[in-house]
């Protein structure tokens, strides 16, 4: 006979056993029920593994079209109703007012909650709403700029101005000189200005680094830019103190330093950021501040293949040095697209891959489409591009995406008068049925259509790679620029000829046809179609 403790704790023991199992099975049940059904979706593996995944610090690496939002909301519905945290000790951070508000809504309309998202702009108000800033009009600094050289600027800076311009001057000529300017030119160095400040700020400088920066910099003109350039710094920044303003990088700033010091005013638990490719080094700082302030675990989601906004200074590096910032960090992927074919993404991935400062990703689609790329020769590209949409239309009849590599590149569309915009919207005036939006490809990230058509894929300083350079001036405040060439422009394109459900046309002349061109023909002749004399 066993004692009667003992035969109790067995007892006891045995219930515990059978509970756990019982329990166990009951919570994975409720776990498949969830991943099962998020917004009328079942998620994917690799969607469910990022779901459940309790590490402290994760990255998820998504492909274009691989619902990155539907994971995040999976995920969030797992915090809740797995883990039991409540709905306001979950942060939700992205990048637009239109992102935030589509999460915020998705949650509340399909599962009642009531989740804090914001931008990083709005999260800095929540933080400093006890304080009494207010934030600047967007268009002060230029204001500033402005000032400065139509009233507050001073011989000496004058002086500079002209070295800046390469101008010979004596003390008897450099006011007529000066006043002698080209005027395009001198917009170009006052948002030249404009871009450096905004940068300066982006990246956390102090007014400190400007010494440090006139330091190491040997050429003579750019010291008199940097020199001209702190001046209009300060004017700016004591203009903002005078009127008890901040503006949106010193919002963020601020922010940080309150919660460095203080905390954060409520408990978190979990923070979620979408996007987070284009996170710049003054955000993340702000997020680091509040995981040390909270202890809080992060998740952080994007593509490094869609990282565009370097010129805003947005830093990739955050994103592709995520496990050397956490030692307690794992890296996930979530890899098949619902939005391209297989042929398509093919392409699109070894395209951008070629690159070897990307993640490796190998996407998967369960979508087919015969020659998803194709390339239109045009001698006449109105009456190219208006063949082409009357194709689409009377073949599909579904909608069109036209995107150009700049705001101005819709204009030779509409300066033949048979084309208007109403908003977004592309209205041919001849056939109004034909459903067509014209965005840069810069503003259609994140979206998508039936069909993609790209223009202005020309071999040109303004075409499609932008052959413009940045200032050389403003490597003192951007982040490393990739020594891969065309970096960011190949991964703009890469984001241009994913947005499209089916198939994405590129228009170009064969008198100057686009690098990017000639390489996707070099590369792939075989997985695309080429289109001349408008046969389609």
């Amino acid at each position: 006979m066993f004692p009667l403790c003992f035969e109790v704790f067995f007892k006891i023991w045995w219930f515990a056993f059978i509970f756990n199992i019982i329990y166990y099975c009951f919570m994975e049940e409720k776990i498949n029920c969830l991943l099962d059904d998020v917004n009328g979706f079942p998620l994917d593996e690799l969607q469910r593994s990022v779901v459940a995944c309790d590490l402290k610090h994760v990255l998820v690496s998504a492909g274009a079209g691989s619902g990155k939002s539907l994971t995040i909301i999976g995920k969030i519905r797992y915090l809740i109703e797995i883990l039991g945290l409540k709905e306001e000790e979950i942060i939700c951070i992205s990048f637009t007012n239109e992102a935030t508000l589509s999460l915020k809504n998705k949650l509340s309309s399909n599962y009642g909650y009531d989740v804090p998202c914001y931008t990083f702009h709005k999260l800095g108000l929540e933080i400093l709403k006890d304080f009494n800033y207010k934030i600047s009009d967007t268009g002060l600094l230029m204001y500033i700029i402005n000032e400065f050289f139509n009233g507050f600027i001073d011989d000496e800076n004058k002086k500079r101005v002209l070295v800046y311009f390469g101008i010979m001057y004596n003390e008897f000529n450099f006011r007529k000189k000066y006043s002698a300017l080209d005027e395009d030119s001198f917009r170009e160095f006052k948002e030249l200005i404009f871009k450096f400040i905004n940068l300066f700020k982006a990246n956390d400088y102090l007014p400190s680094d400007f010494v440090s920066f006139l330091r190491v910099e040997k050429n003579y003109r750019r010291k008199a830019f940097l020199i001209i350039t702190y001046y209009v710094y300060y004017f700016y920044q004591n203009e903002l103190s005078s009127r008890n303003e901040i503006d949106f990088s010193d919002m963020i700033s601020r922010a940080t330093e309150v919660v460095l010091e203080r905390g954060f005013n409520r408990c978190v638990r979990y923070i979620i950021i979408d996007e987070f490719q284009d996170t710049s080094l003054v955000r993340f700082n702000l997020i680091r501040a509040l995981l040390s302030s909270s202890g809080a675990s992060l998740l952080v989601v994007g593509d490094d293949f869609q990282s565009i906004y370097r010129f805003t200074g947005c830093d990739l590096d955050l994103f592709l040095n995520f496990n050397g910032m956490y030692k307690d960090s794992k890296i996930l992927k979530i890899l098949n697209t619902y939005r391209n074919s297989q042929e398509l993404i093919d392409i699109a991935g070894g395209f951008v891959m070629k690159n070897k400062n990307q993640l490796v990703k190998e996407l998967k689609s369960s979508k087919r489409c015969d020659f998803p790329l194709r390339i239109v020769y045009y001698r006449n590209f109105i009456k190219s591009f208006i063949l082409l949409i009357e194709h689409i239309y009377t073949s599909t009849g579904k909608s069109i995406l036209v995107l150009g590599r700049n705001n101005f590149d819709v204009n030779v569309l509409l300066n033949t008068n048979m084309f208007f915009m109403n908003g977004t919207s592309l209205i041919y005036k001849d056939n109004p049925d034909i459903k067509m939006t014209y965005l840069t490809v810069h503003r259609s990230k994140g979206l998508e259509d039936e069909y993609v058509i790209v223009i202005n894929m020309r071999d040109d300083k303004l075409g499609f790679p932008n052959k413009i350079k940045d200032n050389v001036v403003l490597k003192h405040v951007s982040c490393k620029e990739d020594d891969y060439l065309y970096a960011e422009e190949r991964r703009l394109f890469y984001v241009a000829i994913t947005r499209t459900k089916n198939i994405t046309y590129l228009m170009t002349s064969s008198d100057s046809e686009s690098i990017f061109i000639s390489e996707i023909k070099r590369d792939y002749r075989g997985k695309i179609k080429i289109v001349r004399n408008n046969k389609f």
